[in-house]
């Protein structure tokens, strides 16, 4: 979901996205970033100061001839470092340069600042890579949650649509396949998830006063920690069971017996015009999420949150780039959420062109009203009235928000497949295995909705087929 009716003058004219009036982003060219200043994880812990000035050169003069005094930190931590606390900000790799995460920044400003000159400014100089706001999105993306459950029974549907049954009788998932959850956090005391989380991390950081009147912050929202728990809006935990549920009044999680790693990127926020709590997370929490989903071993990282790219001002670089790209030198399979706009256009990250975009069905196996359409979409999988894990109990949920829970699911068992066959899964690999099996939507057309819709089993039954083909092919070569 993009916000776009709230007033932004701190913004660029025609600014149609949501961003916070107290902070924005900038990237640095390759080989220009200061190595001085420190991993925001240490501002937030109080094991480091936040800097006030970045190159001692025009950056600095921009920044201060549009904002005053300001605060500044690496927005990610060094993956080699984050066991030195208050020197995460040191030995950044290769990977970690080249990708553009090494050299990424958060500038927190006064209120009043012109954030929308500020930042174009910036991005007009030689040694910026980029200069955006700080955007903000929420989850879910258009489409209230239905709180109240509905009949048990009801659960296996969706689970019976994507072979789910066949798919974990033929692969029942390994527990070192980790799927990274970059959402509202957890209830981990959930009897659905006993066994099934992995420690995780909260990346959320919003001020009181980062956010418009209007907009009530619930809970926890400035902390840095290592709790990724969720105690108002519930969307992680739709997302959870979905992928990893035990199945003592659900169908078992599509996943099987891989791990959940929970990363908390979204904040409770009470919203004008809505009557329950939702998600709301700004890019640079969402990333830094995202790069430790990926430094913390997962293979697979749902991502049921998303900007719209109709809604970012032109000049405005596209959100996630850079820990899209870092994921994907890593290996790992990314999978998002279209969008719930019902119209042909693009939402970040699922736009990016290694990330697997899924679209929702409802429960005759068609595309939905609101699933949001585009060339970009891979696959869909069910999306309407699912019943999966509450924050208490069960609640049934819709959107696409839902959907993709489902193929990040069936990509664990993709890759615990593979695993097992000692044949090493990755993003292309899963995306060609999951297109090639999908079902037909039927006689709809259904354009810009994917090659199908999602079978689990039939994915993995090629998975199989493609490793005998190789090795079939490896013998007769030796022979």
């Amino acid at each position: 979901m993009t916000i776009r009716k709230i007033a932004m003058p701190w913004a660029a004219a025609g600014e149609r996205t949501y961003c916070l009036p107290t902070s924005f982003l900038l990237t640095m060219a390759l080989g220009e970033a200061p190595e001085a200043i420190p991993a925001q994880f240490d501002v937030r812990g109080g094991h480091a100061r936040a800097a006030t000035k970045l190159d001692g050169g025009p950056v600095d003069r921009i920044v201060s001839r549009f904002a005053g005094a300001v605060r500044i930190a690496r927005v990610h931590s060094a993956r080699s470092s984050w066991h030195l606390r208050g020197q995460r900000n040191a030995n950044f790799d290769a990977l970690e340069q080249t990708s553009g995460v090494a050299r990424t920044f958060l500038f927190e400003v006064a209120p009043g600042a012109a954030i929308g000159d500020l930042v174009r400014e910036l991005a007009q100089l030689s040694r910026v890579s980029a200069a955006s706001p700080n955007y903000v999105c929420v989850s879910p993306f258009e489409l209230g949650v239905v709180r109240a459950a509905g009949a048990v029974d009801s659960a296996w549907a969706p689970h019976l649509m994507v072979r789910a049954p066949e798919a974990l009788a033929h692969e029942p998932g390994d527990s070192a396949v980790l799927l990274g959850l970059v959402d509202s956090g957890v209830a981990p005391e959930h009897p659905e998830l006993a066994g099934r989380l992995r420690a995780g991390l909260d990346t959320v950081h919003l001020a009181s006063d980062a956010v418009s009147p209007g907009i009530r912050l619930l809970g926890e929202h400035s902390d840095y920690d290592h709790n990724p728990r969720d105690h108002f809006v519930g969307h992680g935990m739709a997302c959870a069971g979905i992928m990893c549920g035990l199945g003592l009044q659900l169908a078992p999680g599509l996943a099987g017996d891989s791990q959940i790693i929970p990363l908390r990127a979204l904040a409770a926020a009470q919203m004008p015009g809505h009557a329950n709590p939702v998600g709301l997370g700004a890019i640079s929490d969402l990333d830094a999420a995202v790069k430790l989903a990926v430094d913390l071993g997962s293979k697979i990282i749902n991502m049921s949150f998303g900007t719209d790219d109709s809604a970012l001002s032109p000049d405005s670089p596209k959100p996630h780039a850079d820990v899209v790209k870092y994921a994907q030198e890593h290996g790992c399979i990314l999978v998002a959420a279209s969008g719930n706009n019902g119209q042909w256009t693009r939402y970040w990250p699922a736009a990016h062109p290694s990330v697997i975009a899924v679209g929702a069905v409802g429960e005759d196996g068609l595309p939905t009203s609101f699933t949001t359409r585009g060339d970009h979409v891979a696959l869909c999988a069910p999306g309407e009235r699912i019943l999966s894990t509450g924050l208490t109990g069960y609640q049934n949920v819709t959107g696409t928000s839902f959907a993709a829970p489902f193929v990040a699911a069936a990509c664990a068992l993709l890759v615990a497949r593979g695993a097992r066959r000692a044949m090493p899964v990755d993003s292309a690999c899963a995306l060609k295995l999951l297109a090639e099996s999908s079902q037909s939507f039927g006689t709809r057309p259904a354009s810009g909705c994917g090659a199908g819709i999602l079978d689990a089993a039939a994915a993995l039954v090629a998975l199989d087929a493609m490793i005998d083909r190789l090795r079939d092919g490896e013998e007769t070569e030796d022979g």
